[in-house]
């Protein structure tokens, strides 16, 4: 197994300025940046296996790159809810908190209990994070059943005011992804947002206007289960 240090130096290696003024854009400390791209860090993640121990040390090296590698070699049997949350309050940008609901917890079998815990938080990527969760679940999981669904958007409905852009993206993700499933959810979708537009809010009104802008052009095909843009180019040939 390769030490931190020369995981360090090899990401260094694979570094370029181009990602690493991505990375800086988006709010990381230039210090704690070495800009590798996603594709790269998956690769070394794979070739260096589960580590609890390893990854442990990877994310108390604060750098970015080091923690979005960190993530995938966490041993899935050694995480519990605190260290989730431990992890979750150590975020500072959208793609690592993106990255963490995507590769960690939506495998945790209680993924759901972060949903409701952080639907509303104070915290901008504690609150991220629960509606990341919604869309990505609906995506992966095929059995989620309406009345979960209905859920989902009463929390969509309840906690659109927030102001905080990567929230709003978050929230209108949420409603979007939810729209995609099947006939019924895109219906329950198109209603939610066409209601958020007509608030008076001007949080509400952005997410209900920037979600309706895709949920009605989706269209349904034979070949796939969930709805798809007429845009696409399947759906060009299918519309």
């Amino acid at each position: 197994m390769k030490s931190v240090d020369e995981i360090i130096v090899e990401l260094k290696q694979r570094g370029s300025e181009k990602y690493k003024k991505n990375v800086i854009r988006m709010g990381i400390p230039e210090n704690h940046s070495i800009g590798v791209s996603t594709s790269d860090i998956r690769k070394l993640g794979k070739s260096l296996g589960v580590s609890q121990g390893l990854a442990t040390e990877l994310w108390k090296t604060e750098y970015h790159e080091a923690r979005l590698l960190s993530v995938l070699i966490m041993d899935p049997s050694q995480i519990d809810n605190l260290f989730i949350e431990k992890l979750m309050n150590d975020v500072v940008s959208w793609d690592l908190c993106d990255h963490i609901c995507k590769n960690l917890i939506l495998n945790q079998g209680n993924y759901e209990a972060f949903i409701f815990k952080w639907c509303n938080a104070e915290q901008i990527y504690l609150k991220r994070a629960a509606y990341c969760l919604i869309s990505s679940s609906v995506i992966k999981f095929k059995n989620i059943d309406d009345e979960k669904i209905d859920e989902y958007i009463e929390l969509i409905k309840l906690y659109s005011d927030d102001s905080r852009i990567h929230v709003k993206k978050a929230i209108s993700w949420a409603l979007r992804e939810i729209g995609k499933m099947n006939h019924s959810s895109h219906e329950k979708a198109i209603v939610t947002a066409y209601d958020l537009c007509e608030s008076t809010d001007k949080n509400r009104n952005w997410i209900g206007k920037t979600s309706l802008k895709e949920l009605s052009e989706l269209i349904a095909i034979d070949e796939r289960k969930r709805l798809i843009s007429v845009n696409t180019k399947m759906g060009k040939q299918n519309s």
